[in-house]
């Protein structure tokens, strides 16, 4: 067969490191720090089954039908975001498969290819794929381990020319780096995509997995111009395999946004939309958070325990109150991405640093995930994860 001529954005795409190695993860003999996934015992399956069971019976076939968005799933998420100080109206939530295509969708409806992206130099794949996948001009800033993004460099590259289309951040227990935005940086963020006229996506998965500390408000709570977009999923606080987001959208740009899910996939199954709903319509979430939280909280204090234990010495690394990620910061001269084989070979494994960074670098770093590990997992993984990285730093 010819070789066929492809498209621009299709060339700048790059694979998500993650998933090629979510293959090496069922290896039964392989500890897997590497995963972003809740722990599977945890999974209400019992209480989804019921569910499911339930809205076939009373909604019959328009559960399996083509449908508009389900208003009693948009009315619950509404009083939900309200919970977080975010005023807006049922109509404002608009229902995605996940938060990955909530960026997607903002992405194509504010970024022409070679337009300015901002994003932070270390970020999820998922973020890079939406903008300096689709060929965009990346501006990037740091990120502070104790308190997020740094807003000053923000503020720098928003009033930059040519300004920026879009921004995207992760406030709470970013990933892969754990940490969260303060109150402060919230309510700056907001105020600077105001003051320059730069919408800001903000990809707020994790928040719900707070197991420690605090809750904050989002950034959307602060926003006084309708130029934040909050994201949230369903996907790390109910299941990963429902599939299921939202995003809250200003309602004047609600035709746009319909119209750009259109182009990509009609709409989100009413099937699960009825299932959600009714999960959270029997007040099953907050148990299930609980639950969540509780095996969470124990599982990151296992993993920072072991890291004080076995590599307290040489390394440093983030402390979070939730989510699901420890980032961990090595010696200079190690590089995580050169060190995964023999990591392999003694069968654990993590991300290496370098899939987040957005312009290189960062070689010494790596993502660790506590949530889907046993303490006992957790334990004999670091160890031998310490073994590696002391024989590496004597070569």
């Amino acid at each position: 067969m010819k070789e066929m001529q492809l498209s621009r954005e299709v060339s700048h795409l790059k694979r998500s490191v993650m998933r090629d190695l979510l293959a090496l993860a069922v290896d039964p003999h392989i500890i897997s720090l590497a995963g972003g996934l809740p722990t599977g015992e945890l999974l209400p399956i019992k209480d989804f089954q019921d569910c499911l069971h339930d809205v076939l019976e009373r909604d019959g076939s328009a559960a399996l039908q083509y449908s508009p968005m389900f208003r009693p799933l948009q009315e619950w998420i509404c009083g939900y975001m309200g919970t977080r100080g975010v005023d807006c109206e049922p109509t404002q939530i608009f229902i995605t498969n996940g938060a990955q295509q909530g960026q997607s969708i903002l992405s194509r409806l504010f970024l022409n290819p070679g337009d300015v992206a901002v994003t932070e130099e270390i970020t999820f794949t998922g973020i890079q794929q939406v903008t300096s996948g689709r060929d965009m001009c990346m501006r990037t800033v740091p990120t502070d381990l104790a308190t997020g993004v740094d807003t000053e460099a923000l503020e720098i590259v928003f009033r930059e020319t040519p300004r920026p289309g879009m921004a995207i951040l992760i406030p709470d227990f970013h990933n892969p780096l754990g940490v969260s935005l303060t109150l402060e940086k919230r309510q700056a963020i907001a105020s600077l995509s105001a003051q320059y006229d730069v919408p800001v996506v903000e990809d707020d998965p994790y928040s719900p997995l707070r197991f420690k500390g605090e809750s904050l408000p989002p950034i959307k709570a602060f926003d006084e111009s309708d130029s934040v977009f909050y994201l949230g999923s369903f996907s790390k606080m109910l299941a990963p395999a429902v599939r299921l987001g939202w995003i809250v959208v200003p309602k004047g740009l609600i035709p746009k946004v319909t119209v750009l899910r259109e182009s990509f996939d009609l709409e989100t199954s009413t099937l699960i939309q009825r299932t959600v709903s009714e999960f959270l319509h029997r007040d099953l979430l907050a148990p299930h958070l609980e639950e969540l939280a509780s095996v969470n909280r124990e599982r990151c204090a296992c993993m920072l325990a072991m890291l004080e234990k076995e590599l307290g010495d040489i390394a440093t690394w983030t402390k979070p109150e939730g989510g699901l990620f420890v980032w961990v910061t090595l010696p200079q001269e190690i590089d995580s991405m050169a060190m995964f084989h023999e990591a392999l070979e003694k069968r654990v494994i993590y991300i290496p640093g370098e899939a987040f960074a957005v312009n290189g670098g960062y070689a010494n770093s790596m993502r660790l995930n506590f949530s889907n590990v046993t303490p006992a997992a957790i334990e004999e993984g670091i160890a031998r994860l310490a073994g590696v990285i002391r024989s590496a730093l004597t070569e």
